[in-house]
């Protein structure tokens, strides 16, 4: 059974190959699954359901977070 859980407030996040957004949601499948942030994309207004792996939090420089780097898929970089 999933766990849908609204979040609140929303979390800026970067979805990779998306860009930017703030997920409102979080679905939870279970123990054998990744969590599921459901995203508003900034550029698009799409919604997508990306997986945990896809998904970082954006940088804040008050909390002294760095923007992180997402990993680049099928390079030898």
């Amino acid at each position: 059974m999933a766990t849908f859980t609204q979040l609140d407030p929303c979390i800026p996040v970067i979805v990779e190959d998306k860009g930017t957004g703030f997920a409102f949601a979080a679905i939870d499948y279970g123990q054998e699954h990744a969590l599921i942030w459901v995203t508003a994309i900034d550029e698009t207004g799409e919604i997508w359901c990306a997986p945990n792996p896809k998904v970082r939090v954006q940088g804040n420089w008050t909390m002294g977070r760095r923007r992180p780097e997402m990993p680049r898929e099928g390079g030898c970089n």
